[in-house]
């Protein structure tokens, strides 16, 4: 079976230049294409599939043009929208058959950790997320909390639960963090962190968190090859690295 050429856009960037040492260092995989803020895409030198990891302004229009070449796309940018995979939606409807991958995190425990509370989140009163990341990521809450905070806000709708109990009624501040799908989310900025994530679920006379911390940009290249490998075989937009992994709904 011959090689799948691959193209990075963003390959200058810390998460790009780890996925360009990933797939060169995969026997099954060739690095085909890097390309940087400014660079012409062009045909993306005849890979089969890119890996997207731009910044959240460019990565619209750069996944539009990859599918618009008939290549298959993995996106690890955050930014996504529910309206921005619906306006993808559309486009690749209109194509050629072509995959595309949009994922919040590729860590597998990190999927895993999402799957977990997912599961769990019928079972508990309270629930929060507290994500913690380097100070150099630009968006806040980061991808993998929003994700998780949609999916266990999903499951206690399903569940019949209401509100989270919270008697606050005075934060000018902002103390009680974001609310994503009616999750509390909070986010730490800290010299020295990579991305890490724990999702809190109370009961009475009880705390469950389960917790994923990745040390290195490396636990997140078993996840992106993966999708590279599967991502043509799924045509249509898929979001959630889950869905490749067998844990989707």
């Amino acid at each position: 079976m011959s090689a799948i050429k691959v193209a990075v856009v963003g390959a200058g960037g810390r998460m790009g230049s780890t996925v360009c040492g990933a797939v060169e260092a995969a026997e099954d995989l060739e690095l085909v294409g890097r390309f940087d803020e400014g660079d012409d895409l062009g045909d993306l030198a005849g890979a089969d599939v890119a890996v997207e990891f731009s910044v959240p302004d460019a990565s619209p229009g750069n996944v539009a043009h990859c599918v618009a070449q008939g290549v298959h796309v993995v996106v690890g940018t955050t930014g996504w929208s529910a309206q921005r995979v619906d306006a993808l939606r559309a486009q690749v409807t209109g194509a050629p058959p072509t995959g595309v991958l949009i994922a919040p995190n590729f860590a597998i425990g990190a999927v895993l950790m999402m799957a977990f509370a997912e599961r769990a989140a019928r079972f508990y009163e309270s629930a929060e997320v507290v994500e913690l990341h380097h100070p150099d990521k630009v968006d806040a809450p980061s991808g993998t909390a929003r994700r998780t905070a949609d999916l266990v806000g999903a499951a206690r709708e399903d569940a019949g639960l209401g509100d989270v109990p919270d008697a606050t009624t005075a934060d000018p501040d902002g103390a009680r963090g974001a609310r994503v799908h009616g999750i509390p989310v909070h986010s730490v900025r800290l010299r020295g962190l990579v991305a890490h994530q724990e999702v809190l679920f109370g009961g009475p006379g009880e705390l469950l968190t389960i917790r994923h911390d990745s040390f290195d940009r490396a636990s997140f290249m078993p996840g992106v090859l993966t999708a590279v490998r599967t991502v043509g075989s799924r045509p249509g937009v898929t979001v959630g690295l889950e869905h490749y992994l067998g844990l989707g709904g």
